[in-house]
């Protein structure tokens, strides 16, 4: 009698296993085929493909934040001429943010759960105004700093968090420190932001949005010359996102107007 229940529960145990491995296997070829999606610049694919794996496999970290960013890169492509478009924009933006905060939730020791949310948040307050809503801005620098402190992740996931930290301190630093310092953003400060995105290049290198993004606080900061040397950067860079091309024109603009001084 003992045998046969030995038999019976040793049969059950390896049908269950059996089930997971089907279940882990088709849960990791879903988040593949978005990934695969996401590389080849096919968003509304990408996201398609992860939001199919949420419904089958819900309560996933790995799904949520990918949703998140698929969500923001089809609202960063969205058209903004009427303000009924930029009301929808913004609520994609807050969708994904929505996600972003799943994947907090559901995994806070993950540097890529924080990267995703403070990117959204930081879209939200770009959209807002970072006077109207500090809390978020804040809010942002507090994810960033948290994903680089548990730096769970590849380099690119840190540099992320080094770059949006620069872009945070770059753009709250054009602001009247005084003004800034009543909200609570006093804290913010160009040259720490310039540290930062050197950071973030440091980590990953000859991406265009990082350089562009450290041209123009060198010419916040009067630093032209470093500012036409990164903008160089950009120009020789290989592409390897979406926007590349739209960062390579805007490099080139920039420099020509920066030329002479």
């Amino acid at each position: 009698m003992k045998s046969k229940f030995f038999f019976v529960s040793f049969f059950a145990l390896t049908i269950l296993f059996s089930l997971y491995q089907v279940h882990a296997q088709t849960l990791d070829s879903l988040i593949s085929k978005g990934d695969k999606y996401t590389d080849e610049f096919k968003d509304q694919d990408a996201l398609n493909t992860y939001l199919k794996a949420d419904s089958l496999f819900p309560g996933k970290w790995e799904v949520k934040w990918r949703i998140s960013r698929a969500l923001t890169d089809l609202a960063n492509h969205m058209p903004t001429e009427t303000g009924d478009q930029k009301d929808a924009q913004l609520a994609e933006y807050q969708k994904a943010y929505k996600y972003a905060d799943e994947s907090v939730k559901l995994a806070p020791g993950q540097s890529i759960t924080y990267v995703r949310r403070a990117i959204d948040n930081g879209k939200i307050a770009l959209f807002k105004g970072i006077f109207s809503v500090a809390g978020v801005v804040n809010a942002v620098r507090d994810d960033c700093e948290k994903a680089i402190k548990l730096n769970k992740g590849d380099p690119y996931e840190i540099a992320l968090a080094y770059y949006i930290l620069g872009r945070t301190n770059a753009e709250v630093s054009k602001k009247w420190k005084p003004a800034r310092a009543i909200l609570g953003l006093g804290w913010a400060d160009l040259e720490t932001g310039i540290q930062d995105y050197k950071k973030a290049i440091a980590l990953y290198p000859d991406f265009r949005m990082f350089y562009l993004d450290l041209a123009k606080a060198y010419i916040q900061d009067d630093n032209y010359k470093d500012a036409r040397e990164n903008l160089q950067k950009v120009i020789s860079s290989p592409v390897k996102y979406e926007d590349d091309n739209d960062y390579l024109a805007e490099a080139k603009q920039l420099l020509e107007k920066i030329k002479d001084e």
